[in-house]
């Protein structure tokens, strides 16, 4: 009898309540993001702490591997499985526990989405001060579990700066519970901290404690065309200094990457100012939308000259608006053109960027004549992500010498070879090469 013939079994005895899939229903299934999502040879969904922490303590008395997942739509190989494994799925625990709107917390279980939280606090006139463009399939464990960024961590924080206390299966079975809801505490060490980034290799994130923020009463959206990041930068710093507003975006595009996008949406040519080296997407909140456009055209109008500003549109209509960050958001436009293509995430400090992307795009030359790299990114972070024009997946070596085009000297100058995506297993061995051994 092979082995897994008899752990479905066992895990069905152990686990009388919970949802199980064999090897044979896991192929049949969509396995998300990453085809290597469903190579387990079981998946075991729970609703609960105490069913997570059976299964953890099942799997470890056996020394079975386990890998906890959430929506599926990593990018780093973070949820990646292969035969012999197990997969502690986190979709049952999928609830919105408590929001407290005086203290501005909720209580939110790990497989409960972003877009479900968000919906959840607007009810109060909350946000959860975090938004991804998968904010429908993200889950707030794999968020924590990857330390998340996103559009507005420029203002607050990652996933790390937003987690006030959280609830962890740990790797033999027993249950850490530090669910703090107050952002004041010095009690010693923060153990919550091990948890965030850590991508479950330290344990499985069930409950977390968010802090949550006022909604802006409304936004405005403007996209403007510059020469460089740093005029870029000076558009934001100007914005930054207005009184009775709120940045709560600032995303760039570099040509080719708007380019592409603009073909694979299918906007007329003119309708948009994408003929500019880069391409500034902003989201500014005001008291109403007639004040949060008007402060939008006063801002732009003022540091036109000065930033060097070629063209610029400010949305009249959520619609026109919707359009401009669908340039930004549709990524997967990206695999469509370039399947499989190789795609990275990198912190580089604020004032390094076109150096840096003159730099890359010389060394990717060097690689291969034929790469042109799609970049595009969080401008007020510094956070960019880039994609090499090639059908994936690539060679070892070759991926070797892209990362250490894109990777070198990162560390030294204060950036990050990995921003916001996790390591998972894509990045492991850039891990050992680009970081203080």
């Amino acid at each position: 009898m092979s082995e897994d013939a008899v752990l479905i079994p066992a895990l069905r005895a152990a686990l009388p309540t919970a949802t199980i899939w064999d090897a044979a229903e896991l192929a049949a299934r969509d396995p998300g993001f990453d085809a290597r999502n469903f190579g387990a040879s079981a998946l075991v969904r729970l609703t609960d702490a105490a069913g997570v922490a059976a299964l953890v303590k099942f799997c470890a008395e056996r020394g079975i591997g386990i890998v906890a997942q959430g929506g599926r739509t990593g990018l780093a190989g973070g949820a990646a499985t292969s035969e012999g494994q197990v997969i502690c799925d986190l979709g049952g625990l999928n609830r919105i526990e408590e929001i407290d709107p005086f203290a501005r917390v909720a209580i939110v279980q790990a497989g409960a989405t972003l877009g479900l939280l968000q919906e959840a606090a607007a009810a109060h006139g909350l946000d959860p001060g975090i938004d991804l463009a998968a904010r429908g399939s993200a889950t707030i464990g794999g968020m924590v579990s990857t330390n998340a960024g996103g559009i507005m961590a420029f203002r607050n924080g990652t996933m790390r700066h937003r987690v006030l206390g959280l609830e962890a299966v740990l790797p033999d079975g027993r249950v850490f519970c530090d669910l703090t809801r107050v952002l004041k505490t010095s009690a010693g060490y923060d153990l919550k901290h091990l948890f965030i980034g850590a991508e479950g290799t330290l344990g499985i994130v069930t409950r977390v404690a968010l802090r949550l923020d006022p909604i802006v009463g409304a936004s405005a959206t403007a996209m403007v065309g510059v020469p460089d990041a740093a005029s870029a930068q000076r558009i934001v710093r100007h914005i930054l200094g207005q009184t009775g507003t709120r940045l709560t975006a600032a995303e760039i595009l570099w040509q080719r990457f708007a380019a592409l996008m603009q073909r694979a949406l299918g906007y007329a040519p003119g309708s948009l100012p994408l003929e500019a080296p880069c391409l500034l997407v902003l989201g500014l909140g005001a008291d109403s939308i007639e004040a949060a456009r008007a402060a939008l055209e006063d801002g732009l109008a003022a540091i036109w000259e000065e930033a060097g500003i070629i063209d610029g549109l400010v949305a009249a209509s959520e619609a026109q608006a919707a359009a401009l960050w669908r340039l930004r958001e549709e990524t997967e436009q990206i695999e469509r053109a370039h399947h499989m293509a190789p795609s990275f995430d990198v912190s580089v400090p604020s004032g390094a960027l076109d150096a840096y992307v003159a730099r890359i795009e010389a060394g990717l030359k060097r690689v291969d004549a034929s790469y042109a790299p799609y970049v595009y990114g969080h401008l007020a972070d510094g956070n960019l992500h880039i994609s090499i024009n090639t059908d994936g997946p690539v060679s070892h070596e070759r991926h070797a010498a892209i990362e250490d085009v894109l990777y070198a000297g990162l560390r030294e100058a204060g950036g990050s070879f990995s921003a916001e995506h996790g390591v998972g297993l894509e990045k492991r061995e850039a891990y050992e090469r680009h970081v203080d051994p």
